[in-house]
């Protein structure tokens, strides 16, 4: 896939985001907070590491004997990676966790600890997800295998008429998919378009990838199947259950915020360059959804507020909560856009309606 880096206005919506930032900055100064983590997210933190690293100690310590406990222990690291991996390596990555750098450094590499790769996640998605939202061959979020249609501008395929049905069982393989091949893939991909240019860095950077993944296969995988009294393929298909459970919940809440029918999926002119600004084109291709539930917001960490995510990714997501007034009545003030879905399940029908446009055969007209 050929990757472009398309280029947007600096002249339109000036007003929009000077308002915006004002407004923001203003909130956090007047409440004198910080717009990082504070005790609340610290708390969440340790209990979503301990959610992953509890139920691995048990299984690698001979705690855990039967098949029952040993799905179970496995379903509980699937909740406590999802967690990581949503609400708190998130926020680390982004620079939003902690005003210190070291701080959101080690708490990356957490994102290690669950098979995954910080290095390759920083390209795909602080760069070009973040940047290029919904553009194909730009946001790499959209570069899918063939039996997958995530744009109206992506080649079209008879099956695709079906990706309504199968695509659930390919969220459930995503997590696996990532942790073994996806990041190698991506990493040699990110070198040849210039990301890894640095002497020696792609080699470094696979290297340390691949010592990541076989430290995290051996106490993940490795120990418990010399440790538990169970046959071996029980314990890879209950390893493989959790990834399961984990990939099929990180992938939905990731593509309800963007593969949806009110979202646009714009292209850039012959000269590279979008009709829009930033802001403008992170809120004609984003989406909340399910924006009342606590409980939600607590478990995926506060992605369901992507928009606000996306147009201010340097706050961490525990404040999105209370500035999602501050962007929606901004949003109306300057005639922007400003999508919300009021239940999951709402985003999840209008989602399957996605799905089921790409999968017909004519450029869907978004």
């Amino acid at each position: 896939m050929s990757i472009q880096h398309p280029t947007f206005s600096k002249a339109l919506n000036r007003d929009f985001s000077k308002t915006l930032r004002k407004r923001v900055n203003a909130y956090f100064k007047s409440n004198n907070i910080s717009r990082n983590a504070n005790p609340t997210m610290v708390i969440k933190t340790i209990i979503m590491l301990s959610l992953f690293f509890v139920p691995l100690v048990m299984l690698s310590t001979g705690f855990i004997t039967t098949t029952g406990m040993l799905f179970l222990a496995y379903l509980i690291c699937g909740l406590g990676m999802s967690g990581i991996g949503m609400g708190v390596m998130h926020d680390a990555i982004h620079g939003s966790y902690s005003k210190h750098k070291i701080v959101n450094t080690l708490l990356g590499y957490t994102f290690n600890l669950i098979g995954a790769n910080a290095t390759v996640w920083k390209i795909q998605h602080n760069l070009l997800h973040h940047t290029y939202t919904n553009i194909d061959h730009a946001d790499d979020d959209l570069n899918a295998p063939f039996f997958l249609r995530f744009s109206p501008n992506a080649k079209y395929y008879w099956l695709h008429q079906f990706q309504y049905v199968y695509i659930w069982f390919f969220y459930g393989l995503s997590t696996i998919s990532w942790i073994t091949t996806k990041d190698f893939v991506r990493l040699k991909r990110y070198k040849d378009m210039g990301f890894l240019n640095k002497k020696h860095e792609y080699e470094k950077a696979l290297i340390g990838m691949t010592a990541w993944k076989l430290l995290y296969y051996t106490y993940a995988l490795i120990i418990p199947m010399l440790v538990v009294p169970l046959s071996w393929w029980i314990i890879l298909l209950a390893f493989l259950s959790m990834h399961f459970v984990t990939g099929l919940l990180v992938s939905t809440v990731f593509q309800i915020a963007h593969i949806m029918p009110v979202n646009e999926f714009p292209l850039p002119n012959e000269e590279g360059e979008m009709k829009n600004d930033w802001y403008r084109h992170q809120l004609e291709t984003t989406s909340n959804f399910s924006p009342k539930s606590k409980l939600l917001f607590w478990l995926v960490g506060g992605l369901n507020y992507q928009v606000e995510h996306h147009i201010l990714p340097d706050v961490c997501h525990i404040h999105y909560k209370k500035l999602t007034n501050i962007v929606a009545n901004t949003a109306k003030e300057f005639n922007m856009p400003y999508n919300v879905k009021k239940s999951f399940g709402h985003a999840i029908i209008d989602h399957i309606k996605m799905l089921r446009l790409l999968g017909k055969e004519q450029t869907v007209s978004i």
